[in-house]
């Protein structure tokens, strides 16, 4: 499977993790993070990372820092207004504090890999300041859903974009 990722430290501090890396799901669904992305996972959290589920059926990755202040604004929104309970639920409810182990492996919960669906075959996309993890068919599902977009693929306020 083919690995384009990639980690570089920020100016200012902080990391970005950008590309996308094929990789397995060993029999105890642990994933070996690529090393590439260990130092900067490490250094960014310590290797305290959280876990949990997306609304598009992936889970997102992130470094314990970078996630607090996400998960703050989430639990800040009202409580009985049902979409912000949906939210809450979601990515509060399936969030998971896991470390690297000294081979540099993570532990992906079973009720995380039957939520994102995901078997031997995973994908790790770097988004930045987290990773989304995709089962092999959500990954090749996006991107058939990108190609399908065409010319309508940017998004308003990215018009002028210059690739």
């Amino acid at each position: 499977m083919g690995n384009r990722s990639f980690a570089f430290p920020l100016q200012g501090g902080g990391w970005m993790f950008q590309g996308a890396a094929a990789l397995y799901l060993d029999a105890k669904g642990r994933l070996a993070v690529p090393s590439r992305h260990r130092e900067g996972l490490s250094a960014a959290a310590t290797g305290r990372l959280v876990l949990t589920a997306h609304p598009h059926r992936c889970l997102l990755i992130y470094p314990l820092p970078a996630w607090e202040p996400i998960r703050d604004k989430v639990l800040a929104a009202p409580s009985l207004e049902q979409q912000s309970a949906y939210l809450k639920r979601l990515l509060v409810g399936f969030a998971r504090e896991e470390e690297m182990d000294a081979a540099g492996r993570l532990l992906i919960a079973p009720e995380l890999r039957q939520y994102a669906g995901l078997e031997k075959e995973v994908w790790l996309v770097g988004q930045g300041n987290h990773f989304e993890l995709w089962s092999d068919a959500g990954w090749k599902q996006q991107q058939e859903a990108i190609f399908a977009l065409g010319d309508k693929l940017l998004p308003p306020g990215l018009e002028t974009l210059t690739l």
